[in-house]
């Protein structure tokens, strides 16, 4: 079953303007499904096969001159020396949509992309499936069954067991992928950080103490940490302390970018067990959290997002940031609304001249309302107004 990606007419639109396009994303996300499908006229290498990869890294100028009409170059970071030589061409020709590049590797791509393409290329972010991708395919999917299953496309049009997926993602990606990038020495030490390190979604980073936890030094676990967030196995929400100047927490939350994957790591299988679950709180919370970073990915736009916490507990687990202005978002689990959801959202109005006075509590009940202009209401019932929701702050802040 095919599903139509959200990013698609974004990418499109990039092709018709850029002569490179560069297509970003976890593996398994669907990124060469989205371009093959999108540009089936253009030649397509995979520069994970091994000859082809030998014939680009011995001969890049050669293996690049039959290509001039059109290609997609899928696994870039692969061969990134072909991206100096990608560059050479463009300058001479310049014609929109000559290369589409896809990458799973952060850091390193970027880099050379930064060097290389500079105003040559535009850079997407495609993520596993957002919600209403996800309808596409399971309408009315129960929002803790959804966490467990996560939402990589190939898990869901094939309706794949959820615990063979993801046990062969780990072995076959996340720790292939580290491998290649930093040498581990003990293997069974890092599959341990894994698993606590996805015990500690929705807390603030403690080093020292997760490094005690695994046994090795806090350089090993942030060095492993830029790792994941490299490979796009985990993210950073870092903190907002700007203008306020009563003592707030510095230090980041880590979340992943599919809690399909967290949620197999720490022994959860079922809706049921996702349910009662002591850390059903914050997986709940990386899903919502997740669901926005989708949402301005597939718009083309970087999300600029935070969460606050003061000395004494007060806190917002989400900020977004539009035009200079943060829209404060609490995420809950919960099913029954409590008016102590409004208490980190009050606090920072009070400190923070430049958050909106008005507020979202997004929780999962039934009932929608507003209270003190704070709108509280279910995201995965109503997805459609969360995003006219974060449309509106955008224009009204434009």
């Amino acid at each position: 079953m095919f599903i139509k990606r959200l990013l698609t007419e974004e990418l499109l639109d990039c092709v018709r303007e850029y002569p490179v396009v560069t297509l970003l994303g976890p593996r398994q996300s669907g990124k060469t499904t989205l371009v093959r499908s999108e540009f089936s006229d253009k030649a397509y290498f995979s520069l994970e096969d091994p000859e082809i990869r030998l014939a680009a890294e011995m001969d890049p100028r050669g293996f690049l001159s039959r290509l001039e009409q059109g290609v997609i170059l899928d696994e870039i970071q692969r061969v990134p020396i072909l991206l100096s030589y990608i560059q050479g061409i463009v300058d001479n020709v310049d014609e929109p949509g000559m290369f589409i590049l896809t990458g799973s590797h952060q850091p390193d791509l970027q880099n050379k992309i930064s060097q290389s393409l500079a105003g040559r290329t535009a850079i997407l972010h495609l993520l596993p499936l957002a919600l209403e991708e996800i309808e596409q395919v399971h309408p009315g999917l129960d929002v803790f069954d959804w966490l467990v299953k996560g939402c990589y496309p190939r898990l869901m049009v094939r309706n794949l067991k959820p615990e063979r997926f993801f046990n062969g993602y780990v072995q076959t990606y996340v720790e292939r992928d580290v491998r290649s990038l930093i040498n581990i020495k003990d293997l069974s030490r890092f599959q341990q950080f894994l698993v606590l390190l996805a015990g500690r979604i929705g807390q603030v980073m403690n080093y020292s103490a997760l490094a005690n936890d695994v046994g090795v030094s806090s350089t090993v676990i942030k060095n492993w940490i830029s790792v994941l967030k490299a490979s796009f196995i985990v993210f950073e929400l870092p903190p907002y302390f700007a203008n306020i100047r009563k003592r707030v927490i510095k230090s980041s939350k880590i979340y992943f970018m599919d809690t399909g994957l967290a949620a197999f790591l720490l022994g959860i299988r079922t809706a049921e067990q996702a349910a009662r679950d002591p850390l059903r709180g914050g997986l709940y919370e990386n899903l919502i959290i997740l669901e926005v970073l989708k949402f301005f990915y597939n718009q083309g736009t970087r999300p600029d997002v935070y969460f606050f916490r003061d000395s004494k507990g007060n806190e917002v687990d989400l900020l977004i940031r539009v035009q200079g202005r943060l829209l404060p978002v609490e995420i809950k689990s919960a099913a029954t609304f409590s008016r102590a959801f409004l208490k980190g959202i009050k606090r920072l109005q009070s400190i923070a001249s430049d958050c909106l006075d008005y507020g979202v509590v997004l929780y999962n009940g039934e009932e929608q309302f507003q209270i003190h202009n704070i709108q509280v209401f279910n995201p995965i019932k109503r997805i459609q107004e969360l995003k006219k929701l974060l449309l509106k702050r955008i224009q009204e802040t434009t």
